[in-house]
Formats: structure tokens, C-alpha cells, sequence
């Protein structure tokens, strides 16, 4: 007899994937071979994906099969070239949002690079959020000068310490029920984060991170790692996931929340908001209504593009 259960992809390993399913808990399923012809373009199963599995009751009735994979309702991706076009690497599907953790100091903050996630972030539909965390090493207010501005422009912003255990608490509240990416660059403080949410999580996460990434020739292995509180954090990807450069420079003003509403009050239909006169971003540059470090970012990547 075969058991149909709807399940959520857990855990990848070399063609196996692990199903947790709420009657049977987890099990290990393979790809059924039907749903493997005709040319892929991308990952045909992915971390985070809901799939329907037939379970037999014993080994002589066969193996557990996905005999279904659910249509992603988002999905984090990247392009990767072969030589027979672009493959779409799902990274992880079906999340609810994407935590990006700066600290406040030590290392400084690097808004370059938050920005750059916060535009893959738009780009592909993923609910964004910014935690600026390590608010103990500097002085009281300062945090709130740094990253206020993106809670301005409609961003969630969370101020937290692991070392002091500040804000961990609203932390869960965020995370739990959720399927979450936590992603920043080396220093911040992601893996004491994950240790102060849940004892030992930041360095499981950090064990399988270093395992995929020892070499080329590594079998990868990705994984959802559930909360004690509920819900589940997806290894980090790396940064660049974020980043789609396959990207046209007139369209970045679109993914920056701040300047969209005003490009259609510059005086010219084709302005880069680099020097043109009657710039209506310019003029909220100056004025502050438009943040710097913002706009400096938004030229920057600007211009890559257009180097590209």
C-alpha cells in the first residue's frame, strides 16, 4: 500500500532529498523519473520546496518518491552560465524573508553591500529585513543614526547584541513560524545571533557552510535548520546571490524604494540622475529627503552596470 503525504524539502544531498511531512516525520525521497524529462533551465527541486511524496509500507514495495513538486511562491536564485544558457540554481524556495545582519562597528558597516542585497532582495520579491547588530560597542543613539534612515524608507530594521542579548527576543517574534535567510558578511555576528536564538544553531549552520565550500569538487549539500521556536533559518547563501547584474542601469532607479516615486518628476525622460539639470533625485539628495549614502550607492551600482 502507498502513503500520499505533502511534505517541505529540508535538507539536498547528491540526487536525495529529505521530506519532512507531518504524519510520517522526516523522510528520504529520490526525484520520480517523469518529472526529469525535457530540458531543464533549473533546479526541478530545491531547499524549501512543498512536494507530494508516495511512501510504500515496506522496502519491497519500492523506494519514497516526490511525485510532485508545488509551485514556488518566491524563490532566492542565481544564474549560472553553461554552455548550453543560463541555469536557474534555486538557492532556496517558498522563503518568507531575508535578515540582513551589519554590525554597528567592528567591523563598520558596509552599506554598499547592504544595498546591493537590498536590491537583489526587491528584485526577486523577497521581504527584506536589516539587523544591525553589536548596538553594545558604540555609544547610545548611534545605531539608530546609522540604519534609522532605512526604517524611513519603509525597511524593518531590528537592533540587536548578541553579546548582551539585546533584542533577541523580538528576534524570534520575527523568525518564528518563518522560513528565513540570515545573510551579512563575515564579522557581524551571524553565528553568535543563531547561538543566542537557539544554543549551538550558529555553529551547525557555520559546520555546513565550511563543508560546501571546501572545494570544487565538494558534494554540496544544503539545509534548513529548524527553530526550537518555530519555523526554520536556511544556510547562508553566499552575497552574490543577492545580486542580479543581469540587470539594465535605467532600471535600478526602480528597485531603490526612495527614488522611484521621483523619477517621473525629472525634467528629462531619460535623466541618470547624475548631473542633469531639473533632477528631481538630486534635488531630494540636497534637500535630505533622499539619504546619501543611499544615493551614493544607487550611482555606484549605476555605473557598474553601465561599465558591464
Amino acid at each position: 500500500m502507498i502513503q500520499a503525504l505533502r511534505g517541505r524539502v529540508i535538507r539536498s544531498q547528491s540526487g536525495f532529498y529529505e521530506v519532512e511531512t507531518e504524519e510520517a516525520g522526516v523522510v528520504t525521497a529520490r526525484l520520480r523519473g517523469r518529472l526529469k524529462k525535457g530540458k531543464a533551465r533549473g533546479d526541478l527541486v530545491a531547499l524549501g520546496d512543498w512536494v507530494q511524496v508516495s511512501i510504500p509500507e515496506s522496502e519491497e514495495e519500492g523506494e519514497v518518491m516526490i511525485e510532485e513538486v508545488e509551485a514556488r511562491s518566491r524563490a532566492l536564485v542565481r544564474n549560472a552560465p553553461r554552455p548550453r544558457g543560463t541555469y536557474q540554481q534555486v538557492i532556496v524556495a517558498n522563503l518568507d524573508q531575508a535578515l540582513f545582519v551589519m554590525a554597528c562597528a567592528e567591523p563598520e558597516p558596509n552599506f554598499g553591500l547592504l544595498d546591493r542585497m537590498l536590491v537583489g532582495a526587491e528584485q526577486q520579491g523577497i521581504p527584506a529585513a536589516i539587523v544591525a547588530n553589536k548596538t553594545d560597542m558604540v555609544g547610545p543613539g548611534e545605531p539608530k543614526r546609522l540604519f534609522g534612515h532605512y526604517a524611513k524608507i519603509g525597511y524593518r530594521v531590528y537592533y540587536t547584541s548578541a553579546a548582551k542579548r539585546r533584542g533577541i527576543d523580538t528576534l524570534r517574534k520575527v523568525m518564528k513560524g518563518k522560513l528565513s535567510v540570515m545573510a551579512g558578511p563575515s564579522g557581524t555576528g551571524k553565528s553568535s545571533l543563531l547561538n543566542a536564538l537557539q544554543p549551538d544553531l550558529g555553529l551547525r549552520v557555520s559546520a555546513i557552510s565550511q563543508a560546501t565550500g571546501k572545494g570544487k569538487h565538494t558534494t554540496t549539500r544544503r539545509q534548513l535548520f529548524p527553530l526550537d521556536f518555530g519555523g526554520y533559518v536556511a544556510d547562508t547563501p553566499g552575497l552574490k546571490v543577492f545580486w542580479h547584474a543581469d540587470l539594465e542601469p535605467e532600471e535600478l532607479d526602480g528597485y531603490f524604494p526612495e527614488i522611484a516615486p521621483l523619477v517621473t518628476q525629472c525634467k528629462f525622460n531619460d535623466c541618470s540622475h547624475a548631473e542633469e539639470p531639473g533632477c528631481a533625485v538630486l534635488a531630494a539628495v540636497e534637500a535630505g529627503d533622499v539619504h546619501f549614502e543611499r544615493y551614493r550607492s544607487y550611482m555606484m551600482m549605476r555605473l557598474k552596470l553601465e561599465d558591464e
